[in-house]
């Protein structure tokens, strides 16, 4: 795999030649395009890069995300498995080890528990426990989310599973050019990196993205909407609709701040700190359950380092304790939707007498 594997068809689509599109106004593309040429800019740029999960060969992935890369990469760089994550993860963990850049893909982020072990006992601990000399640098691409009418098994969002675990570098985007720049960053990351992408983004975004090669670090949050009245904290889909009520709030006086993580792992604690400091009141917003989810651990950095700055208690929208729902109407009771974010932003105010 020290070569890269020539292209078994000379046929590509127009959507295949995109990264190589002529100069002119770019064309707006959606979060799952943007994942898509990322992927196929880091395999050329380097050989060691292959993509390897369920259906991501001939078929193009469940979603679409990987559609071209086996007609111009070969059998050898994009490589279908059988339905078996354990053996996905063992497979691009003992790849890594051996210098190569897997990309694996979970197809639905819901399984990756069946590779609970691999992840967290395996490639989270090799840099430790060889004292730096190995380590795992590959990165799961997981689907994740609700909002698609996929019930308990289709649209969980498991981030919080492995945010407890030392070892492991955690991205969430919540647009298209943060969804290449930080793919394309966790691609040339050398730790493991799991890489949530939002099922229900994948095609309702759309933006233009530079020609130039570039890449999100990771660490680094963005402050998506200046405010003065409230920080909403928040991210992946979650982003998404913070800024939705954001706009809703506005129109009530309320003027919201929206912090995009972008990366939890590792935290941006600075921005955060910044935002609410600035803002004396904060909300967090997270689609992952409430109960441990990370939005508890923001809320405990928020009183230990800006407690004095607080003039209301930090508040969490978040998806609901339940296995996620199957019909729609209880769906949307469970997600954190910008509804339940601006009644919980009018709740601050009013129990703080503002």
């Amino acid at each position: 795999m020290t070569e890269p594997a020539k292209p078994q068809s000379a046929q590509r689509t127009a959507r295949d030649q995109t990264p190589n599109a002529p100069a002119g106004k770019p064309e707006p593309v959606t979060y799952l395009e943007a994942i898509r040429q990322a992927l196929q800019e880091e395999m050329r740029r380097d050989s060691s890069v292959f993509v390897i999960g369920e259906d991501v060969g001939a078929y193009g992935g469940a979603f679409g995300a990987t559609q071209g890369l086996f007609e111009e990469f070969g059998e050898q760089r994009v490589i279908d498995t059988p339905i078996a994550e354990s053996l996905i993860v063992g497979a691009a963990t003992g790849a890594a080890m051996l210098g190569l850049r897997p990309v694996a893909e979970m197809q639905f982020a819901d399984f990756i528990s069946c590779a609970f072990d691999q992840i967290v006992n395996q490639a989270a601990t090799m840099r430790y426990r060889h004292n730096g000399k190995l380590s795992a640098p590959w990165v799961l691409r997981c689907p994740s989310g609700g909002n698609v009418h996929g019930s308990m098994f289709h649209s969980q969002n498991p981030e919080a599973w492995f945010f407890h675990t030392p070892g492991l570098k955690i991205v969430a985007p919540a647009t298209p050019y943060d969804a290449k720049g930080l793919l394309k960053a966790a691609i040339r990351d050398d730790d493991p990196v799991l890489f949530f992408e939002s099922k229900y983004l994948y095609r309702r975004l759309k933006e233009e993205l530079p020609a130039e090669d570039y890449i999100v670090p990771l660490g680094a949050a963005a402050v998506r909407r200046a405010g003065r009245d409230l920080s909403i904290i928040a991210y992946g889909v979650g982003s998404y609709y913070a800024l939705q009520a954001a706009e809703t709030l506005a129109k009530e006086g309320i003027d919201a701040e929206v912090v995009d993580l972008r990366s939890l792992n590792p935290l941006d604690e600075e921005t955060i700190l910044d935002s609410v400091r600035r803002t004396t009141r904060a909300l967090i917003v997270h689609e992952d359950w409430r109960r441990g989810g990370i939005g508890a651990e923001i809320a405990a950095l928020l009183s230990e380092k800006a407690m004095d700055y607080l003039d209301a208690p930090v508040l969490r929208v978040a998806g609901r304790d339940i296995p996620v729902p199957f019909s729609p109407s209880l769906e949307q009771f469970y997600l954190p939707t910008p509804e339940r974010i601006a009644e919980t932003a009018h709740r601050m105010f009013k129990a703080a007498g503002s």
